[in-house]
């Protein structure tokens, strides 16, 4: 991403990435990332988180799959029995070749 992006903004580009990163990285509403920043001494409306985020998502979602390599397509289906609430179910994963769960499915029998 180019500094000349942020050229405009009253605020680093450091303190607009660490909010537009607390926002979407947890489930945070606009104003939870508005109060963590003004914990951390910087006084920001959550107007602004906002703004940033919509802004600057896709920049930032563009650059991450550049930089990760592509998953794999292979994946196997895992089954565990297991008990829950005194209840026998089997929990069926699609997990993929690193070891990701992509989906599940709980079944009685």
């Amino acid at each position: 991403m180019s500094r000349s992006s942020y050229r405009r903004h009253h605020f680093p580009a450091a303190v607009i990435q660490q909010a537009v990163w607390l926002y979407f990285r947890f489930p945070l509403s606009l104003r939870d990332g508005e109060d963590m920043l003004s914990q951390r001494g910087i006084d920001v409306s959550y107007e602004a988180v906002g703004r940033w985020s919509f802004k600057f998502c896709l920049a930032y979602a563009r650059k991450l799959r550049r930089s990760h390599p592509r998953a794999d397509k292979r994946w196997y289906p895992d089954e565990v029995f297991v008990s829950i609430s005194g209840k026998n179910v089997y929990p069926w994963r699609a997990v993929d070749c690193e070891g990701e769960v992509r989906d599940l499915l709980v079944q009685s029998r």
